[in-house]
């Protein structure tokens, strides 16, 4: 039999190597596959080492010449520092937008054309755009933030933190404060209360203003409602008020190379309109409150007439007797007594009795207030005027009914300042008084607060917020320049005065040590001319039986634009009280008001304050940030009274500036820069120092 041929020469057998090309490339395959992986978890474990260790904590996101705008992305922080990083002005707190348990790694910019500008969009809670201006001449930087809710159920919080920065500015609270780092206050409605019935809210002045010692100010927008919330020694915070509208948290941060630059180019802000002095001459007289239980008024007039005298025979000059609403009340009535009187062919007694009140120099009380039992609101009511008074329309028929609320203890309606035709029967009423009593001061109360709100109503638009305040402010203007105000907020180019919330008659921070820290406050957002509460306190409506706090609280008033008495000095029975007052009252009169004149006309021109604190002239000081028992008048006077009770001594910082500074009483000289401890102040004086150049 033939060998059978061999069709493969190879001596590789065919079906081997099919397998073992077969095995190759299911190896092959393998180890690319595992090559792959590896290369993945390197870069997996690269992009993680990247974004949390190797990428740095922030990204600047805005640039000008001097500053700059930076995100902190594992604070969820904005944050203000110059170019260098070896200053922060601020930080600001945006952790509540997005979630805070999720890092932002990198915020992108949406607007990166515009170098000036920033965009960024977290999604489903809010927009924010950021804007920054550059004013070259005054050397100051503005970012004007916006953020805008996404829906109308979000609330927008940011906070300013209190971390190596002291602010001021805000609102009066009651134990104020300077700074006001130690306050502690919920978040609430950012206006205008009276802290006799909300003594946890704010007061006046209040004004949408913030300064740091880092020179840093926050300007937040005047018609926008906000909330704002204290947390003592950490933070304030600005909320946004969540609304179908999705109302907008805006505010402007400016920043300057220090504290006192970054207020001087704020007011230049606030004060659009020209300044006004109110009449000056009221400095000049000490205000005297009139206390009677009297019911009428002849006998009002009787009283008023004694007291006078008494004020005469004590030799403590010429003054202005302040009567409270209740002895207003009785004194019209009693005019309108007599113009019906006289009508009738009026008696020789009341022909004699009104001619003498108008020779005393009184000043009335007033509120936008009437009685729901007077016989003026039931006239209102039947001549069809119900819009002379805060009303809402009803329900069904569509018809105004006023809105009743509680005044001193009575039921009133409030006047509707939105009519023109309410206001002038005001001013009517006013003008009539000022013919029968001749008063020239008037004191406007019962502005704060807003009666809508407190009632869970929605008020109008022209009456949201303060708006009351200013429309108020706006009328007390048309009653001249001699006019006090109790409520005050955006009205500090006004010609008018502001007096001072009520203090407790003690040496507690809601007593006398709160008066400092008070006229600071009034002071920087612009009310310079203030009538401060009573010598000792008059808060609790008693008199004051401390002598020594009558007489600390004395040397005080010398040197604050008026002196104001509650407690008539005679009571103590001693004539060392009545010598001090006359002597402090000679003093206030030869030295402080003629001050005050000279600096108002500064005030006028560039919005300086008259009262100023003592990092006014060593802004870059940290030890003068925190005083808040010194203040100064201008340039010039340091005044450093004691608060403390039973001390005849007392520690004073002298502010450096190139100067020294002279003791106005031994005319000793000491250098800028000095820490006077244990400084001797007996009790009938007030450490005062002059400055030298």
């Amino acid at each position: 039999m033939p060998h059978a041929r061999n069709r493969n020469p190879s001596p590789i057998p065919e079906v081997t190597w099919d397998t073992g090309l077969k095995e190759m490339n299911e190896t092959w395959k393998g180890a690319i596959a595992c090559l792959g992986v590896a290369v993945f978890f390197v870069m997996t474990i690269g992009i993680i080492y990247w974004q949390v260790v190797d990428q740095p904590n922030k990204n600047w996101i805005i640039r000008g010449t001097f500053s700059g705008l930076i995100w902190e992305r594992r604070t969820h922080s904005l944050v203000i520092q110059t170019l260098t990083e070896d200053r922060t002005y601020v930080e600001v707190d945006v952790g509540n937008v997005g979630n805070p348990d999720i890092e932002v790694p990198f915020v992108r910019n949406l607007c990166w054309l515009n170098k000036t500008e920033f965009c960024y969009t977290w999604d489903s809670v809010a927009e924010v755009k950021i804007s920054l201006e550059v004013n070259e001449d005054a050397e100051t930087e503005c970012y004007s933030m916006a953020w805008t809710p996404v829906h109308c159920h979000v609330e927008l919080k940011d906070c300013f933190s209190m971390a190596n920065v002291s602010w001021y500015g805000g609102a009066s609270v009651q134990g104020q404060t300077w700074p006001i780092n130690d306050q502690n206050i919920t978040m609430q409605p950012y206006i205008v209360s009276d802290l006799k019935d909300t003594p946890s809210g704010y007061g006046s002045p209040l004004e949408r203003y913030f300064l740091g010692s880092s020179g840093v100010t926050v300007l937040v927008s005047p018609d926008i409602p906000v909330q704002l919330g204290v947390e003592s020694r950490q933070q304030f915070c600005l909320k946004s008020v969540p609304s179908m509208e999705r109302l907008p948290l805006q505010y402007t941060v400016c920043v300057a190379h220090n504290v006192k630059a970054a207020h001087q180019e704020a007011m230049q802000q606030l004060s659009e309109l020209s300044r006004e002095l109110p009449n000056m001459k009221t400095l000049w007289l000490p205000f005297w409150k009139f206390l009677t239980n009297v019911d009428t008024g002849p006998k009002v007039e009787r009283e008023l007439r004694t007291f006078s005298n008494r004020l005469r025979r004590h030799q403590l000059g010429e003054g202005v007797i302040s009567l409270n609403e209740h002895s207003t009340t009785l004194l019209s009535e009693m005019d309108h007594d007599y113009l019906n009187s006289r009508k009738r062919g009026m008696s020789k007694r009341l022909t004699r009795d009104l001619p003498l009140v108008k020779l005393l120099n009184i000043s009335i009380t007033l509120s936008p207030f009437l009685g729901v039992d007077t016989t003026q609101f039931h006239t209102s009511l039947t001549d069809g005027r119900e819009d002379y008074w805060l009303s809402l329309p009803s329900a069904t028929q569509g018809k105004l009914i006023p809105v009743m609320s509680q005044w001193r203890g009575k039921f009133c309606v409030k006047l509707n300042l939105t009519n023109p035709a309410a206001v002038s029967w005001f001013l009517d009423r006013v003008e009539t008084l000022q013919a029968h009593l001749g008063m020239e001061h008037i004191v406007l109360e019962g502005g704060e607060g807003n009666l809508f709100e407190e009632q869970a109503l929605r008020p109008p638009l022209a009456l949201s917020g303060d708006k009351y305040v200013e429309l108020l402010a706006d009328l007390a203007t048309s009653l001249g320049d001699s006019t006090i105000m109790t409520a005050g907020t955006r009205s500090s180019y006004k010609p008018l005065f502001l007096k001072m919330t009520p203090l407790q008659s003690d040496w507690t921070p809601m007593g006398l040590r709160a008066i400092i820290p008070s006229l600071l406050h009034h002071a920087l957002v612009g009310y310079n001319f203030l009538i401060p509460d009573a010598v000792g306190g008059s808060l609790s409506g008693d008199l004051v039986i401390d002598k020594e706090l009558f007489i600390r609280w004395l040397e005080i008033a010398a040197f604050l634009p008026v002196i104001s008495f509650h407690t008539p000095p005679w009571i103590f029975g001693e004539d060392q009280v009545l010598n001090l007052t006359q002597i402090y009252i000679t003093r206030h009169q030869r030295d402080v008001v003629p001050l005050i004149e000279k600096y108002a006309e500064e005030w006028q021109m560039t919005g300086n304050p008259i009262y100023r604190p003592i990092w006014w002239l060593s802004p870059n000081d940290p030890m003068t940030f925190t005083t808040d028992d010194q203040f100064l008048i201008g340039d010039e006077v340091l005044v450093a009274p004691v608060v403390e009770k039973g001390a005849v001594q007392r520690d004073i910082y002298l502010p450096d500036g190139g100067f020294q500074w002279q003791d106005s009483q031994s005319e000793q000289v000491f250098d800028g820069g000095t820490f006077l401890q244990d400084y001797p102040v007996p009790l009938e004086e007030v450490a005062v120092f002059l400055r030298r150049s």
